[in-house]
């Protein structure tokens, strides 16, 4: 016998889960308005599909493939997204350094740039595992695949974002101005 959840109690965990939700449609679509959009649609399909959500499942993981199955069908239909985020207003305190901001903003524009140049999949990979910090376990169980596509992509992904922002080698490269993507996930056992 399948058990299911109340409506409020859905509607409850739903709503927790906004925020993360509303980070992933916005690395995937890299604008805000489309990011609205896109939470817009996921949450109305999770409200519609709630009788399907089955209890002891991860809610983000079932969000996020929702999401970005949502997000997949619009962009091949359209074959072309728009990604032009905002890096913020410069900090006005007065312990920051303006050329060190001005910088970062710079750096911020160039990640999003080389961000947008990957395929769907390789995107979806970069921000789960590097912005919203999930372990590849969780990745692979969120998008369906392998665990060792979704290194394999992860790989390939970094490579390319790193040689976007990294341009040209040149004999006056320094240290400072290289991208490493580093990072993995904590271990979830």
């Amino acid at each position: 016998m399948t058990k299911h959840i109340s409506e409020d109690e859905f509607r409850t965990l739903l709503t927790a889960a906004l925020p993360r939700l509303r980070r992933f449609a916005l690395s995937l679509t890299g604008s805000l308005d489309d990011a609205d959009d896109l939470l817009h649609s996921t949450v109305e399909r999770a409200l519609r599909k709630a009788a399907l959500f089955q209890p002891g499942t991860d809610l983000d993981r079932w969000l996020f493939r929702v999401c970005k199955n949502l997000w997949l069908d619009e962009w091949r239909a359209n074959k072309k997204r728009v990604t032009d985020l905002d890096a913020g207003e410069p900090q006005n305190e007065p312990w920051s350094d303006g050329a060190k901001n001005a910088h970062a903003r710079l750096r911020v524009k160039e990640f999003e740039k080389a961000l947008a140049t990957l395929d769907p999949d390789h995107r979806a990979i970069i921000v789960l595992v590097l912005v919203e910090g999930h372990a590849y376990k969780e990745v692979a169980a969120m998008l369906d695949i392998p665990m060792g596509t979704v290194m394999s992509r992860l790989a390939r992904a970094r490579q390319k974002i790193i040689d976007l922002m990294n341009g040209p080698k040149n004999e006056n490269e320094t240290e400072s101005n290289v991208v490493k993507l580093e990072g993995r996930p904590k271990e979830r056992r």
